[in-house]
């Protein structure tokens, strides 16, 4: 699963692809309709490869994450109800059981569910690739 030309932009829904870079911008590609538009780093673009959860511990990587809800749900797409809270949080905390509850908010879970499923939907998550180049995908610490 390579996140690296994966991209979430401030006010914008979705995910995008980077398509191509300029001297201050960024061509992107939305993953939901396909449209490519310019973006600008004051946009508040934010690379998925260096997205981090918080935890009682170390910061567990996005990738890490994703790696855990594909397990659970053996590749398919997230199945919990994104507008009930509790069964969010309840499902968060089995694929990072020791997540810290006060910095990573409602909001934050609703994010990584929905961008999993947008990479699910568009075949972005493959973790054969990874043992295919020889590395192991590390699921996220469980307490």
């Amino acid at each position: 699963m390579d996140l690296s030309k994966i991209l979430s932009i401030t006010g914008k829904g979705g995910l995008f692809k980077l398509v191509s870079q300029a001297r201050n911008s960024f061509i992107v590609e939305s993953l939901t309709d396909g449209k490519r538009f310019p973006a600008f780093s004051s946009d508040g673009v934010a690379n998925l490869e260096n997205i981090s959860i918080f935890t009682q511990g170390d910061d567990v990587s996005l990738e890490s994450v994703f790696v855990s809800i594909y397990k659970k749900e053996n590749g398919g797409k997230v199945q919990v109800s994104l507008t009930d809270n509790n069964a969010m949080k309840a499902y968060f905390a089995e694929v990072l059981p020791n997540y810290d509850r006060e910095r990573v908010y409602v909001s934050n879970i609703k994010k990584v569910f929905s961008w999993y499923n947008i990479l699910i939907d568009h075949q972005l998550i493959d973790l054969e690739e990874k043992k295919k180049e020889g590395e192991t995908p590390e699921p996220a610490p469980a307490e």
